[in-house]
């Protein structure tokens, strides 16, 4: 009896022995181990390991190959294109006369060419690049060079300077498209990409997210409704693509807000709303048309409305009237407040202007104003909008915008 005890105690001695070390060189194997309930020990993460809610992205509910844009930036890339523009400069034709050298000196610059690097996006296998007008606007010879390697030369089928954008043509088989996306649905917080060629460097992706949209009154374009991004954006990817995580186009990249002429994080890019009406109307006829009706408007401050003792404290205060003008033959007056132009409210200058240059010229449009106490409807017949001047978009967005007449 003695030694069967003996040999019981020596057994349970070596037993608490072995889980001791177990339990201090292989903790798991431990809690492995079932209760009397049959449940499993709880166990917690071991320290570097992932926790099993949190994949090892870092992202919760993202899987970590996800978490990249290599497959929208494999997607969208090939049709992103370099616009590369030259522009030669003319000599004075009696540079050689000793007299005008004398009296003028050494003209430099004479005979050589102007050259520039921007970007653009080849909307359909046809031919058709999608880029600034800006980019390209009074230059002699544009060539086209995809990601490659081939190069083409370039016509210009229309350019719209008061949206800054153009429309270019080349000739070359099996090119890559991009997928239009619908910029209507994209919010703030969106993950973006912006594809171009800065400084001429080649072909750059960068990402951002979107920090605003419907930014206006920028003194840019006429037609402001920008999408802001802080994706790098830099001299050269003006015309580049702005894409969404999947490589679908949201946005032409246009323009950027700088002090020292780099990024700072403040980008702007025409949504493709707008940029796939102006392509369309460029491609079918070559300009876009739009309605006008030859008024002068300025946005109605608090200041404003005290000093003319206006009752009415939103719309946009008219300061002048073309003579004979659409407007002034509908009964429009300087000094009148208009709030309402055909079905859409308006509130400030920039909205007036959308609204009328969505009219159809030709057409017949109710204008409602205040002016004193009362508020009255005028039918006005819409013209078609005089062509701007050809003028190229600042790379620098101004601090204050000028009146456009309407």
């Amino acid at each position: 009896m003695r030694k069967l005890w003996l040999i019981f105690s020596q057994a349970v001695t070596v037993g608490v022995a072995v889980i001791f070390v177990v339990s201090t060189l292989r903790p798991q194997w431990i809690q492995s181990l079932p209760w009397q309930d049959g449940s499993p020990i709880a166990s917690l993460p071991s320290l570097g390991s992932p926790s099993p809610s949190i994949p090892a992205s870092g992202v919760r509910g993202v899987p970590a190959a996800a978490v990249g844009f290599s497959d929208a930036a494999k997607r969208a890339a090939p049709t992103v294109v370099s616009v590369i523009t030259s522009k030669s400069t003319s000599r004075n034709p009696r540079h050689k006369d000793p007299w005008f050298r004398y009296f003028f000196g050494e003209q430099e610059g004479g005979g050589q060419s102007q050259a520039g690097v921007g970007s653009g996006v080849i909307v359909s296998q046809d031919g058709y690049v999608l880029t600034n007008n800006h980019v390209v606007d009074r230059m002699d010879d544009i060539e086209v060079m995809l990601t490659d390697g081939r190069k083409a030369r370039a016509k210009v089928i229309g350019a719209d300077p008061e949206s800054d954008l153009a429309v270019l043509k080349i000739d070359l088989d099996k090119l890559p498209s991009i997928v239009f996306g619908d910029s209507d649905t994209l919010q703030v917080g969106d993950a973006v990409l912006a594809i171009g060629n800065p400084f001429g460097v080649g072909q750059t992706v960068t990402s951002g997210i979107v920090s605003a949209l419907g930014r206006n009154q920028l003194g840019i374009n006429t037609f402001e409704n920008f999408i802001q991004t802080d994706a790098a954006i830099n001299p050269g990817n003006s015309g580049g693509a702005l894409v969404d995580a999947h490589g679908n186009l949201m946005g032409i990249n246009s323009a950027i807000y700088s002090r020292s002429g780099g990024n700072m994080g403040i980008g702007f890019a025409i949504p493709v709303s707008t940029a796939r009406l102006v392509m369309e109307s460029l491609i079918k006829d070559g300009q876009v048309t739009r309605g006008w009706i030859g008024v002068e408007p300025r946005d109605l401050t608090p200041e404003i409305a005290e000093t003319f003792n206006l009752s009415v404290k939103e719309g946009v205060l008219i300061t002048g009237v073309l003579h004979n003008g659409p407007a002034a033959k509908g009964g429009v007056r300087p000094g009148d407040v208009v709030v309402q132009v055909a079905e859409a409210r308006v509130g400030n200058t920039t909205q007036l202007l959308n609204a009328v240059a969505g009219l159809k010229p030709g057409s017949v449009a109710q204008v409602q104003v205040r002016r004193g106490n009362q508020t009255l409807s005028m039918n006005v017949a819409v013209a078609q909008r005089p062509k701007a001047i050809n003028r190229p978009a600042a790379a620098t967005a101004p601090a204050e915008q000028d009146d456009d007449e309407e």
